[in-house]
């Protein structure tokens, strides 16, 4: 080996430890699966350099995976996807459990072309490593064509693995936290979160949307005349109802979303690193489940319920927690005032006098 290949060599070497020496800090600084991963997707990154690159997890509702994060081109469109188990590089490797380093996909009949066609970008080689935590696949790192589309070389294939090692422990740790929370922040008439952990919850991800420069969006959700359901059939079948409303909301929505119960008939969905187009189409994806649902089919009372949605984004619509919770509220409010099953967006800030979020009381 030359010398300049040598220095080249332990330079490498030298980012690698480092990266690993971060990587093990995070795990131990927080529970937080976003931050954990995101931190690791940036040692990729600036490690082995990729053009597109993503992070796949299952779906412990569907068993499907999706992705918990997709950067590069075309990224935008890969969240909105999914993939089963076997289907493509990604889908083999987590069926299998084990690591595939493709030169050429042209030549690998495993590779799913599905995925370019949506993204609009060409994939020449992948590596793809399964996150394996004790014994159990839970998910995918996979890194698509190289720095100048150079195929993925067995050191790559290395490093990557060491990544994935560190990326179970910390979805593991991160999942069993979860669980142990979920006890004192879920409603437990239907199953989602409660309006405590939305406050908290929203913060949250209004701080990530500052730091990372990405939108989050709210829909907040009433059902209409749901009085009546209670008024005709009884609290037990009203409660019944909206145990259903919470289960057609949660796979209404991607895995990393949030679903609340607001209080009463309202409810509310956190869409993270989601702006107001992608917002709507949510939205109205929901009002279009809504009309197509019957609800309590199994007491034989065949019931028909319809929803008014708000949307509204940070920071488009609002510059707070605070008010983005009342521009949501606000243009749910509209959505009622306009005759009910509809959907309205908040007012953007720079259109609203003086640029605040207008405040409404309840009646």
């Amino acid at each position: 080996m030359n010398p300049a290949d040598l220095l080249a060599a332990m330079t490498r070497t030298v980012e690698q430890l480092a990266a690993y020496n971060d990587i093990a800090k995070a795990l131990t600084s927080t529970l937080e699966l976003r931050e954990v991963l995101s931190l690791m997707m940036e040692k990729v990154r600036s490690l082995l350099r990729p053009r597109n690159w993503s992070l796949l997890l299952q779906d412990e509702r569907t068993g499907k995976l999706y992705f918990e994060i997709a950067v590069g081109e075309g990224a935008e469109v890969l969240k909105g996807l999914q993939l089963a188990p076997g289907e493509g590089i990604a889908g083999t490797v987590f069926s299998t459990g084990t690591a595939r380093l493709v030169a050429d996909v042209s030549h690998d009949p495993a590779f799913a072309a599905r995925f370019d066609a949506a993204s609009t970008f060409r994939t020449r080689s992948i590596v793809a490593v399964p996150l394996i935590a004790r014994g159990q696949v839970l998910g995918v790192i996979e890194l698509v064509n190289g720095i100048t589309d150079r195929p993925f070389t067995q050191e790559d294939l290395m490093a990557l693995t060491a990544i994935a090692d560190f990326a179970a422990i910390a979805i593991e740790n991160a999942r069993n936290f979860r669980r142990v929370q979920e006890l004192t922040i879920k409603d437990e008439h239907t199953g989602v979160y409660n309006a405590r952990h939305l406050r908290a919850q929203l913060e949250h991800e209004v701080r990530r949307s500052q730091r990372f420069h990405h939108p989050v969006s709210l829909v907040f959700l009433d059902l209409d005349h749901f009085k009546s359901i209670n008024d005709a059939h009884g609290h037990l079948v009203g409660s019944a109802v909206l145990r259903e409303v919470g289960d057609l909301l949660m796979s209404c929505c991607r895995q990393l979303d949030y679903v609340f119960r607001y209080g009463g008939d309202e409810f509310a969905l956190l869409l993270v690193e989601t702006g107001t187009d992608g917002a709507v189409t949510t939205a109205t994806r929901i009002r279009d489940a809504f009309r197509s649902q019957r609800f309590q089919q199994v007491a034989e009372l065949d019931l028909q319920v319809t929803a008014s949605l708000g949307v509204a984004t940070y920071p488009e619509h609002a510059l707070s927690a605070v008010d983005l919770v009342r521009a949501a509220d606000f243009a749910m409010y509209a959505a009622k005032a306009r005759g009910r099953d509809d959907i309205c967006v908040a007012v953007p800030q720079m259109e609203r006098p003086g640029g605040r979020v207008p405040r409404l009381d309840k009646k």
